[in-house]
C-alpha cells in the first residue's frame, strides 16, 4: 500500500516560493540553534518540510501542541526571535513566514536579519536586516521578498512581541562557489547545489522534492511515487540543475519501494539555460526532443543502481527521467562537473 497522497504544489504562489530552493528545510540539513523561548512549541518544527498539521486533540505537559514555533505569552518588555543556520550558503530572494492553524496566538509582525559566519554566529556577529518589520495575520502564508543579493549563512527571524510560525520557508538559490569547484565532481541535481524540480507528468505520493535531498530515503514517503498508471504511456520528471554542467554519471535509488519501483527508467537532457525556468509548458514541450543522456536501463526493488557510462551530451542545465510505465524512485543524483 502507498503512502498519503502528497499535496499539490499552489499555482498562485510567487516566482522565488516556486522556483527557489528552500535554504531552510530541515531535510536538506537546516537547523535551528537558538530561540528565546519555544515553550509552547520546540522551534526545530518550524523548518519540516511537511505541511503543517493541526490535531485538536493532541496536548502536552505545556498546553496545546502545535506543529511548529511558539513562545509563552511575553509579560515582560522585549520580543522573541530564533536563529536558523541554512542548509547551505545562498542567495536569499524571498521567504514564506506562514502562520497556519495559528489563530489567536500569531504574532502580528516580524523581521529578518541574515549574517555569513563561517561556523555558527557569535555575540560580535554582524547582522543585516534582509526583511524590514512585517505585517503577519492569522492562519496564512506570507510571501514577502527579500531585500538584499548577497549570499547568507544563516538568518534571524524576529517576532513581535511573541507568538507561533507554523513554518519558515528561505525560498533562494545555493551559492556554487566555481573557482573551489572547477574540475570536482560533484552532484549537479542535488538541492544542497541548487538543483529542483520543475515539472512532473504525476506526484501522487510522498514528497517530489525529495528526489535531490541528501542521503537515502527514510521510508516510502520520502521520495517521488506515482499513481498507478492505467493509460498508455510513461511517468516522467524534469529538473533544472543546479548549476551548468557536464553529466557523467546517474545514481538511481529505490529505497523502501519494493512493491511499487519503476520495472525501468531512462534520462534525457539539454542545455536551455536559465530563460525557460519560469516556462513549465515550455520545458515540457521542448523536452519531448532532448537527446537522451541514459538509455532505457532495468531497476529492481529497494537498490541503488549506478550507471557510470552516459552518452557524452556536452553541458546541459535541464534533465528529465523517465520511468516505465510508474512507480517510485527515491533518490536521483546526477554526477558531473561544471562546464567551462
Amino acid at each position: 500500500m502507498s503512502e498519503a497522497p502528497a499535496t499539490e504544489p499552489a499555482t498562485d504562489i510567487p516566482a522565488f516560493a516556486r522556483n527557489g530552493v528552500n535554504l531552510a528545510s530541515a531535510g536538506l540539513g537546516a537547523k535551528a540553534l537558538f530561540a528565546t523561548d519555544d515553550f509552547f512549541a520546540e522551534v526545530g518544527r518550524m523548518l519540516a518540510d511537511r505541511p503543517a498539521e493541526f490535531i485538536p486533540d493532541k496536548y502536552d505537559d505545556n498546553g496545546k501542541w502545535m506543529d511548529g514555533w511558539e513562545s509563552r505569552r511575553k509579560r515582560t518588555a522585549g520580543h522573541d526571535y530564533a536563529v536558523v543556520r541554512l542548509a547551505t550558503a545562498g542567495v536569499i530572494r524571498g521567504f514564506d513566514v506562514d502562520t497556519s492553524h495559528f489563530t489567536g496566538n500569531y504574532p502580528p509582525a516580524c523581521r529578518i536579519e541574515a549574517c555569513v559566519v563561517r561556523s555558527d554566529p557569535g555575540e560580535d556577529t554582524a547582522w543585516t536586516e534582509i526583511l524590514p518589520l512585517t505585517p503577519l495575520g492569522a492562519s496564512a502564508h506570507h510571501y514577502l521578498p527579500s531585500t538584499s543579493e548577497s549570499v547568507w549563512t544563516h538568518v534571524r527571524l524576529h517576532i513581535y512581541p511573541d507568538g507561533g510560525v507554523a513554518r519558515l520557508r528561505v525560498h533562494g538559490e545555493p551559492h556554487i562557489d566555481d573557482i573551489a569547484l572547477r574540475g570536482k565532481t560533484l552532484d549537479l541535481a542535488s538541492g544542497l547545489n541548487g538543483g529542483r524540480v520543475i515539472a512532473y507528468s504525476d506526484a501522487h505520493y510522498g514528497a517530489f522534492h525529495r528526489l535531490l535531498a541528501p542521503g537515502r530515503g527514510l521510508d516510502m514517503g520520502d521520495g517521488w511515487e506515482t499513481r498507478r498508471r492505467r493509460v498508455p504511456g510513461n511517468d516522467w520528471i524534469i529538473i533544472a540543475l543546479g548549476a551548468r554542467g557536464i553529466i557523467e554519471g546517474v545514481e538511481v535509488d529505490t529505497a523502501h519501494y519494493k512493491g511499487n519501483y519503476p520495472d525501468s527508467a531512462s534520462i534525457v537532457a539539454s542545455d536551455l539555460g536559465r530563460g525557460l525556468d519560469n516556462l513549465g509548458d515550455a520545458v515540457v514541450a521542448s523536452s519531448m526532443f532532448w537527446p537522451e543522456l541514459l538509455p532505457q536501463q532495468k531497476l529492481s526493488a529497494d537498490a541503488i543502481h549506478k550507471f557510470d557510462k552516459v552518452n557524452s551530451l556536452g553541458p546541459v542545465t535541464h534533465a528529465r527521467i523517465n520511468i516505465f510505465p510508474d512507480g517510485g524512485i527515491s533518490r536521483l543524483r546526477l554526477w558531473g562537473k561544471l562546464a567551462e
